[in-house]
C-alpha cells in the first residue's frame, strides 16, 4: 500500500494562516513580473463592508448589467434575478422550470453572459442573454449513471418592456454534466465568441471513483459529426454565438471541435484580461491553479496537478477495474499509478501559479480538522470559484489585477498581473469571513467589489476546522473603497 503523496505549503501551517493572517502574500513560486504598480495596494481595512441583499438560492454568477442593475443566476432555484445595487431589491426576470438541481451537489443554473449590445442606445438587435444549466437527459449517463445529467447552453432575448427573458433558443445541448465538478463558467469574448468551462465530473474520486476520468480524451470526428459531446469533460470550449464550431478553433488529434483547451479538473473561473484568457481551477489536495489559457494547450490533469514536479501527487486510476474500497489518502498497489514525470505531452502548459504546492511528505490530515474529520478543509487548497479582471483605477495599487474568490477560506485573492499578461506577481488575501465566496462583480466606477456567497456548504471556521455555520448565506456583500 503506497501512501498517496500530498502538495506543500511554503506558507507554514497554511490552514491556520488563512484564518489568522488574511493579508499574507501567496508567494508560491517566488513572485516575478508584477504589474509595475508602485503605490501600496489597498487592504481590507480600507473598505466598508455591507450586506446588500440576502435570501438568494446559491447565487452562481453576478454581473453588472446595462441599466445599472446586478444580474444574478440562482443555481438551485433556476432564477435569473436582478438586484438593485442601491437598495438590494430583487426582481426575478426568468425561472427555468427544467433546471435539474440536486441538494448538496454542483448541478443547476450556472454561468451567464450578456451580449455587449444589450440595452445599448440605438441597438435593437442582439438583445441577448446566454445561460448554462443542467437538465435531465432522460437516458443513461456518460459513465452508465442511472440519472443522465446533461448541460445546455441557451440564448434568451431580453424584453425591456416587460423586464423578462423570453424566446429561448438552444445553442448546444447534450454536453455531459454531473453531481460534481460541472464548472460552468461562461464568458463573452472580445472576438464575439462564447467561452465555457466543463469540469471532469468528479470522476475518479469519492462517490465517482470508479468512473473513468476523461479530461485527456479528445473528441473523434465521428463524435463531432454525430453531435456526441461525451468527450467534453475537463475542457474549455469556444463556440460561435449560434453554438456552432468556430473554423479557427485548434485542430486536436486531427479534429476541430468546440474544444479550446483540455486536461482540466474543475475550472470554475474564467475571464479575459487585455485580450488574454485566464482560468482558475480547483486542485485535488493541493495545487489549485491560476492558468493562462492557450489554444490547443494540454493542462495535464489527471496526470499532473499543478507543476510537473512529482510533489505530493500521484494519479491513481481507480476506474481501471479495481473493486477495492476507495481511499482518498492511500493508493493500493493494485490500483494503476502514474507519476507526473511520466507525462510527456508536447503541448503541456504549466500554471502561472499554484495555491499551494507542498512537499511530497506533507500530512494532509491537518490537526485543525481532527474534530470534524472533514480533512479536505485543512488541505493546502483554497477552492477558487471564479475570476475577474480589475482594470479600473479607483482602488490604489489594484490596477491590472485578477480577483479570485475562494470557497473554503471565504477570502478574495488579488493577484498582480504583469504588463504582458504572461506572468503574475504577488497575491493579497482580503475580506476574510466564514462564508463560501462564489463570484464577484466590479461596480462601473471600480470602487465597489460585490461578492456572492453560497447558501450552504462547508467552510473553514474561525478555529480552522470545518463548519456549516456561514455568516452570510445566499447573499451579496459589497466592499466599497473608502480610502481610510
Amino acid at each position: 500500500m503506497r501512501p498517496r503523496p500530498l502538495l506543500t505549503a511554503t506558507l507554514t501551517t497554511l490552514a491556520a494562516a488563512a484564518v489568522a493572517a488574511p493579508a499574507l502574500a501567496a508567494a508560491t513560486p517566488p513572485s516575478d513580473g508584477g504589474s509595475g504598480t508602485t503605490q501600496a495596494p489597498a487592504v481590507t481595512e480600507d473598505f466598508e463592508r455591507k450586506v446588500l441583499t440576502t435570501g438568494l438560492a446559491n447565487p452562481f454568477e453576478v454581473l453588472y448589467g446595462p441599466g445599472g442593475k446586478l444580474w444574478v443566476t440562482e443555481r438551485t432555484a433556476g432564477h435569473v434575478t436582478q438586484v438593485d445595487p442601491a437598495t438590494g431589491e430583487k426582481t426575478i426576470i426568468l425561472t427555468i422550470d427544467d433546471v435539474m438541481t440536486t441538494a448538496g451537489e454542483q448541478d443547476g443554473l450556472l454561468g451567464m453572459a450578456l451580449h455587449p449590445d444589450l440595452l445599448k442606445d440605438n441597438k435593437k438587435h442582439n438583445q441577448y442573454v446566454y445561460l448554462s444549466y443542467t437538465y435531465d437527459g432522460g437516458g443513461v449517463g456518460p459513465a452508465g449513471e442511472e440519472l443522465d445529467r446533461r448541460q445546455r447552453l441557451v440564448r434568451y432575448t431580453y424584453d425591456a418592456g416587460t423586464n423578462t427573458l423570453v424566446d429561448p433558443t438552444t445553442l448546444i445541448e447534450g454536453m455531459p454534466a454531473s453531481d460534481d465538478h460541472n464548472s460552468g463558467r461562461l464568458v463573452f469574448g472580445p472576438d464575439s465568441k462564447l467561452y465555457y468551462t466543463i469540469g471532469d465530473r468528479g470522476n475518479n474520486q469519492d462517490l465517482n471513483a470508479y468512473k473513468p476520468n476523461e479530461a485527456q480524451r479528445l473528441p473523434t470526428q465521428d463524435e463531432v459529426d454525430a453531435q456526441d459531446w461525451t468527450a467534453y469533460q475537463g475542457k474549455t470550449l469556444r463556440l460561435n454565438l449560434d453554438g456552432s464550431i468556430p473554423k479557427d478553433n485548434p485542430k486536436l488529434d486531427g479534429v476541430t471541435s468546440h474544444v479550446l483547451t483540455y486536461g482540466h479538473r474543475n475550472p470554475q473561473g474564467l475571464t479575459f484580461a487585455n485580450g488574454k484568457l485566464y482560468s482558475s481551477e480547483q486542485g485535488p489536495k493541493s495545487d489549485d491553479e491560476l492558468n493562462l489559457l492557450k489554444a490547443g494547450g494540454n493542462y495535464g490533469w489527471p496526470y499532473v496537478s499543478g507543476y510537473k514536479d512529482d510533489q505530493a501527487y500521484v494519479f491513481g486510476d481507480w476506474s481501471a477495474g479495481t473493486t477495492l474500497p476507495y481511499d482518498g489518502f492511500t493508493i493500493p498497489d493494485e490500483v494503476p499509478q502514474y507519476f507526473e514525470h511520466d507525462f510527456t505531452a508536447a503541448n503541456f502548459v504549466e500554471p502561472l501559479r499554484t495555491y499551494f504546492t507542498v512537499a511530497d511528505n506533507h500530512d494532509f490530515k491537518g490537526d485543525d480538522c481532527d474534530t470534524s474529520g472533514m480533512y479536505f478543509i485543512c488541505y493546502p487548497t483554497i477552492a477558487p470559484s471564479s475570476l475577474e479582471h480589475y482594470d479600473a483605477t479607483a482602488i490604489p495599487g489594484w490596477e491590472n489585477s485578477l480577483l479570485m474568490p475562494t470557497l473554503k477560506s471565504g477570502e478574495l485573492f488579488r493577484v498582480d498581473l504583469a504588463d504582458d499578461g504572461e506572468k503574475v506577481g504577488d497575491s493579497q488575501r482580503l475580506f476574510r469571513s466564514v462564508n463560501r465566496y462564489r463570484d464577484t462583480a466590479i461596480s462601473p466606477d471600480g470602487a465597489t467589489i460585490i461578492v456572492a456567497t453560497d447558501s450552504g456548504g462547508l467552510a473553514r471556521g474561525a478555529d480552522g476546522d470545518s463548519t456549516t455555520e456561514l455568516e452570510n448565506p445566499g447573499s451579496l456583500l459589497t466592499f466599497t473603497y473608502t480610502g481610510k
